[in-house]
């Protein structure tokens, strides 16, 4: 079973269409394929597949600290103790969680010299499941609102695109990862046999480029690099950053009005995509 994730650093470069161009092309090949929406604060991989989010199959909980008042002495132990500065406390106060900033480790439930800070489960997202084809499923995850931490929710979704790769002998779990080179990307690259970075022949496109190749260098990832809208913009700072990673363009991708009618209406899987950039590579 490969692994293989689809990413771009800046956000709207295209990497979720070119996830289902992919994506089509392997089950056309007969391959049993797994996409999985790791874009878990805006997944729209079910809205390319004209698919709903009915009841979730899965919801994802983190532990957060509860401080227990009574047994409270205002030590500051817990305060100094959080390496994320998720804990604050004024003067002769009781210590305040902060949960955006919290990274659910468990130090200062577990160091508390008096036992006064307890751990409670909460909801911060979901995960659902659709069968798009008789060789083609989708796994969406989905983060609460006002979640800063959304790794654990990736994380989860990806195992459980696993269990579900093993129970149907799936051939392709395709990653379509979130825009950034943040945590939650990070995890969703992690342990991929190969990286798709989508990008475009813009000046921000390849300001992000430059972000995100020098992550996957750090995490040692193979990669190929597609250019999307291949045929608007201009490529001189592109061709700087691929001379830097000393990278060629794997595919490029021109802009099309099929293209975005069939993005508009929910039809990129019954695209032929293959004809577009045969009939584009003819005019070059």
């Amino acid at each position: 079973m490969k692994q293989i994730a689809i990413t771009g650093g800046k956000g709207g470069t295209g990497k979720s269409t070119f996830a289902i161009f992919l994506a089509a092309d392997l089950i056309k090949k007969g391959k049993k394929v797994i996409l999985c929406d790791c874009d878990i604060e805006c997944p729209n991989d079910w809205i390319l597949l004209r698919k709903k989010l009915k009841k979730p199959l899965k919801s994802v909980f983190r532990e957060f600290p509860k401080i227990d008042k009574r047994k409270c002495r205002k030590c500051g132990r817990c305060v100094s103790i959080c390496r994320f500065n998720a804990i604050y406390q004024l003067p002769n106060s009781y210590p305040e969680i902060l949960k955006d900033l919290c990274s659910s480790c468990g130090a200062c439930w577990n160091f508390c010299p008096f036992d006064a800070i307890s751990s409670k489960k909460e909801k911060i997202g979901d995960i659902f499941l659709n069968k798009v084809k008789k060789n083609l499923y989708l796994v969406t995850g989905r983060v609460k609102p006002k979640i800063e931490e959304t790794s654990p929710v990736v994380r989860e979704t990806k195992e459980f695109a696993f269990e579900l790769a093993k129970k149907i002998k799936a051939d392709f779990i395709l990653f379509d990862s979130g825009p950034g080179t943040h945590c939650p990307v990070i995890t969703a690259l992690l342990d991929c046999d190969l990286v798709y970075v989508v990008t475009e022949p813009t000046p921000l496109g390849a300001w992000d480029l430059n972000l995100i190749l020098t992550l996957i260098k750090k995490l040692k990832l193979p990669f190929k690099i597609v250019l999307n809208q291949a045929n608007l913009g201009e490529r001189k700072e592109l061709k700087k950053i691929l001379k830097k990673f000393r990278a060629n363009l794997f595919l490029e991708i021109p802009f099309s009005f099929e293209i975005l009618k069939a993005y508009s209406k929910g039809e990129l899987l019954n695209l032929k995509w293959e004809k577009i950039l045969k009939d584009w590579k003819k005019k070059l």
